[in-house]
């Protein structure tokens, strides 16, 4: 009975172990291919340029197709060095993301976290219907809000400028609701209990609101990142100074030789945003899960 017992324990076991290997191959199939434009990159930005022109000389030529590797014969770092020393315009580009960005995410923190505080913890007249309207304009995409956003902006004479960049970002409605379901998961016992103890409303604020939905704070910023670093039909629409033009905007000119100048541009800009991903991912997944539950 012992020897069956046992048997029947490794028998269990291996399965348990066989189907998570299952599973981990399952997954790592679609994982590979969703990796494999990065890894195209990173193979692309260290090839040296005689290397890279004899696997596009097919593009150019119209002969064929474009063969490649996933390792270059002798790895360089030449274009790198061009990018970063060589080419100001891209590093013009640069420090227009990095101002954008912390600007628009400075703004949009110092706005958003009191308007959901406010729709969080206090009722007042037509809140639930002004929450409601956040709610569709969050559902928007700017397709729709371009045409009314460039009239408002060019009324306010800041077309071709950042401004015209920063306004419609600081005013965004997706971080409302996302700080919004932070600040709803505080027990309202907690509030009435700092009341109680002579709390004012902006102390109840900096002591319970802010700390209690730090999470959620922190992955609206998260989000905000990666999608201002990113951000591309703003720029195009609203500026027309290429000087002005983000990071997100920055690629050579499709010709011979430029090839390796535009995957190392691609690198630099994917690592910030990897970056900033790894950084607040746990914060980005409660800030997610806590927004898709219902009240």
């Amino acid at each position: 009975m012992r020897k069956r017992e046992r048997f029947r324990r490794l028998l269990r076991r291996g399965k348990h172990i066989l189907s998570r290997w299952l599973c981990a191959c399952l997954l790592a199939i679609p994982g590979f291919f969703m990796v494999m434009p990065v890894i195209l990159l990173l193979s692309g930005s260290i090839m040296s340029g005689q290397e890279l022109a004899d696997y596009f000389r097919p593009l150019w030529e119209n002969d064929g197709y474009i063969g490649w590797r996933f390792l270059a014969h002798y790895p360089v770092l030449e274009h790198y060095v061009r990018l970063l020393f060589f080419t100001p315009q891209f590093l013009n580009a640069f420090w227009n993301s990095f101002g954008l960005v912390t600007v628009i995410l400075a703004l949009q923190m110092a706005l958003s976290v009191p308007a959901a505080w406010a729709f969080a913890v206090y009722r007042f007249r037509f809140s639930r219907f002004l929450f409601t309207v956040y709610i569709v304009l969050m559902l928007m995409p700017f397709q729709v809000t371009m045409l009314s956003q460039y009239i408002i902006l060019n009324d306010l004479h800041v077309m071709n400028t950042h401004l015209a960049l920063i306004l419609p970002a600081a005013f965004s409605t997706f971080p409302v609701f996302l700080i919004y379901r932070g600040f709803r998961d505080i027990p309202r016992e907690l509030l009435e209990a700092g009341r109680i103890d002579g709390a004012g409303e902006f102390g109840l604020f900096l002591r319970i609101g802010l700390p209690l939905s730090s999470g959620s704070i922190l992955a609206a910023a998260v989000l905000g990142f990666l999608e201002y670093w990113n951000m591309i039909e703003q720029p195009l629409a609203f500026l027309q100074d290429q000087s002005l033009w983000p990071l997100s905007l920055y690629l050579p000119a499709d010709a011979k030789g430029q090839e390796g100048i535009a995957f190392a541009a691609s690198v630099i800009i994917l690592i910030p945003a990897v970056f900033v991903f790894l950084l607040g991912r746990d914060y980005l997944e409660k800030g997610i899960v806590a927004s898709a539950l219902k009240e």
